[in-house]
């Protein structure tokens, strides 16, 4: 495995859920640190909404490994954030057999 340049800082988050007083919750973002990583498109598609066509890709972020249990270690639920770009993690793995890296595929979400 080539070693690979994690050049872009991105801010790992974790979501948390605040009573909004009316029975139900809103999520607000708890920001866990900052992995340096490096992100690669991989596949792509156009899907139709209700308010026309919109693109989706899915990314591929390669970081250094933390162990299970670690809170440095993303998980699914999470997202990165890099500037106003968010990228919400759908799957975590190790990249290499030694575990020195993780491999994270997440989808670029449009801030609301």
């Amino acid at each position: 495995m080539n070693t690979p340049k994690l050049t872009r800082a991105l801010v790992l988050q974790s979501p948390v859920p605040t009573p909004d007083g009316a029975g139900g919750y809103t999520t607000t973002w708890q920001s866990l640190g900052t992995h340096w990583a490096a992100i690669d498109a991989r596949t792509g598609q156009e899907r139709l909404g209700a308010l026309g066509p919109s693109g989706e890709v899915r990314l591929r972020i390669t970081l250094r490994a933390a162990p299970f249990g670690n809170d440095r270690r993303p998980r699914p639920e999470q997202r990165f954030i890099e500037g106003a770009r968010i990228y919400r993690i759908l799957t975590v793995a190790e990249s290499d057999p030694q575990g020195r890296y993780l491999v994270c595929t997440a989808q670029e979400e449009l801030p609301a």
